[in-house]
C-alpha cells in the first residue's frame, strides 16, 4: 500500500520541485482563484460566497502579473510584493466589505456563525455572567436563544477565546471595527509575521509558509470570514518557532494560550512535551508544564468548577455530537457518510480510530524515540488527517490543521539538515 501510494505520488512531487518558484506561485494563484469563483457559485453562506465572488479576480491578476513581469524583476522580491498585493486584496478588502454590510445589517450576516458565538460570550463575560449556558429537555442536553438555531447558541470554546469579542462587548453596540474577525484576523499577522521572522529556514519556505497561512484560500477565507483557527494556527506556529530555537518559556506561553482557547490546540501541546521528554532539551519539559498548566487552569477551572455540567455539555459533548442538537460541522467525508447510513457509526468510528490509532502511535513513538520536531509535526499532520475524515461532525476546512503541520514539518527537517 505505502509503495503503491509513493508511485503515484512521487512524480507529481518530481515534477512540482522542477517548476521555477514564480512558476509554482502562478499555479497556486490560479487554483485559488478558480476555487474562489466555484465558492462564489455552489456556497450556501453569505459570508463565503461573497469572499469567493470578491477575491477570485485579485488571485487571477496576481497569476498574470507574476507570468509576465517573472523575467524582469528579482523573483523573490516580485513573490513578497504579490504576496502583500494579495493579502490586500484576499483578505483586507473583503473583511472591510463584510464587516461593513454586516454593521448597516445591524450586526447580523456576512460572518461565519462562530463570529457571533464568540462575540455574545464576551458580552456575558462582560456582564458578571457565564459564557456557559444549558437546558435539559426531555433528558437531552439542549441550548437555545430565542431568534437562533439551537447550535449557534452552544459556545464550544475555552473561555479564553471570549477575548476576541471584547472590544465589541465594551463598546455595547456594534461597531465595523470591533468585529471579532478583525481582532482574531490582526492577531493571526501579527503572531504570524513574528513567527515567520523567527523560523530557522529557507527564505522560500518562509514565503511558501506565508501564502498557505495568510493569502490561499487556506488562509485567506478563513481570515475575511471569521474562522476561529486562524489565530490559533498562528499561536501554535509561534510555539514551534520557539521549540526549535530552544525557547521552552515562549514555546508554553504561545501554546499554553492556544491550548486555553480551543481544544484543537491540545494535540500539538502534547506532541511539544513529547518532544522536550527528549535528551535534547535537557528536563525541561518541566518548565513547559508548569507554565502552560498554569494558563490552562487559571484560565478554564473557574469556569469548569463554577457551572461543569454546562462547561462540559458545551465544550464537549455538543462538538462531539453528543448533546442532542446536530452541529452545522458535517462535511461530506468518510464518517459523516457512514454516520449517516448507521448512527452507531458516529461513536464507533472515533472510538475505534482512538483505539487502533493509539496502538500505531505508540508503536512509531517506540521506533523514532527520541522525537525531533520535524517528526512530531509530521506525526501531527497524519493524526489530524485519519480523524478529520473518520469524525461524523468535521469540516473539509479543518484540513489546514494537517497541511499545516506538514508544512512545518517540511521547513523543520529542512533547516536540521
Amino acid at each position: 500500500m505505502q509503495r503503491s501510494t509513493e508511485r503515484v505520488i512521487r512524480p507529481f512531487v518530481t515534477w512540482w520541485a522542477s517548476l521555477s518558484p514564480v512558476l509554482s506561485d502562478a499555479i497556486l494563484y490560479f487554483a485559488s482563484g478558480v476555487f474562489a469563483l466555484l465558492m462564489g457559485f455552489t456556497s450556501g453562506e453569505p459570508a463565503q460566497w461573497h469572499w469567493g465572488y470578491i477575491s477570485f479576480t485579485g488571485y487571477f491578476l496576481a497569476t498574470l502579473v507574476l507570468l509576465i513581469t517573472s523575467k524582469r524583476v528579482n523573483s523573490f522580491s516580485l513573490r513578497k510584493i504579490v504576496l502583500i498585493g494579495l493579502v490586500i486584496g484576499v483578505v483586507v478588502i473583503p473583511l472591510s466589505l463584510e464587516t461593513h454590510w454586516r454593521q448597516n445589517n445591524g450586526g447580523h450576516g456576512y460572518a461565519q456563525p462562530e463570529v457571533s458565538v464568540i462575540e455574545r460570550s464576551a458580552k456575558n463575560v462582560v456582564k458578571g455572567h457565564d459564557p456557559y449556558t444549558v437546558d435539559v429537555k426531555n433528558g437531552k442536553v439542549t441550548n437555545s436563544i430565542k431568534g437562533l438555531p439551537t447550535y449557534e447558541s452552544f459556545f464550544p470554546y475555552f473561555p479564553l477565546m471570549s477575548v476576541f469579542g471584547l472590544p465589541d462587548a465594551i463598546t455595547h453596540r456594534f461597531y465595523g471595527l470591533t468585529d471579532a474577525r478583525i481582532v482574531m484576523s490582526l492577531l493571526t499577522i501579527a503572531v504570524g509575521l513574528i513567527a515567520l521572522q523567527l523560523f530557522r529556514a529557507k527564505r522560500e519556505q518562509k514565503l511558501r509558509l506565508a501564502q498557505v497561512l495568510f493569502v490561499l484560500p487556506t488562509g485567506a477565507l478563513f481570515l475575511a470570514t471569521g474562522g476561529d483557527d486562524m489565530p490559533i494556527l498562528a499561536l501554535m506556529l509561534l510555539g514551534v518557532v520557539a521549540l526549535q530555537r530552544k525557547q521552552i518559556y515562549v514555546s508554553a506561553l504561545s501554546i499554553g494560550i492556544a491550548s486555553a482557547m480551543k481544544l484543537t490546540a491540545w494535540p500539538l501541546a502534547l506532541g511539544a512535551l513529547l518532544t522536550l521528554r527528549g535528551q535534547e532539551f535537557k528536563g525541561k519539559w518541566k518548565q513547559f508544564v508548569a507554565v502552560a498548566g498554569l494558563i490552562l487552569m487559571a484560565s478554564i477551572l473557574p469556569f469548569a468548577i463554577k457551572a461543569p455540567h454546562a462547561f462540559f455539555a458545551n465544550v464537549f459533548a455538543f462538538p462531539l455530537g453528543l448533546s442532542g442538537v446536530t452541529s452545522p460541522a458535517a462535511s461530506a467525508l468518510p464518517g459523516h457518510i457512514l454516520a449517516s447510513w448507521w448512527h452507531p457509526f458516529k461513536h464507533i468510528l472515533p472510538a475505534g480510530t482512538l483505539i487502533v490509532g493509539g496502538y500505531f502511535t505508540a508503536k512509531y513513538l517506540k521506533t523514532h524515540w527520541p522525537l525531533s520536531l520535524s517528526k512530531m509535526l509530521s506525526l501531527l499532520s497524519a493524526c489530524f488527517a485519519v480523524l478529520m475524515c473518520v469524525s461524523s461532525t468535521t469540516r473539509f476546512g479543518y484540513v489546514i490543521y494537517p497541511l499545516n503541520f506538514a508544512l512545518w514539518s517540511w521547513a523543520t527537517k529542512e533547516s536540521a539538515d
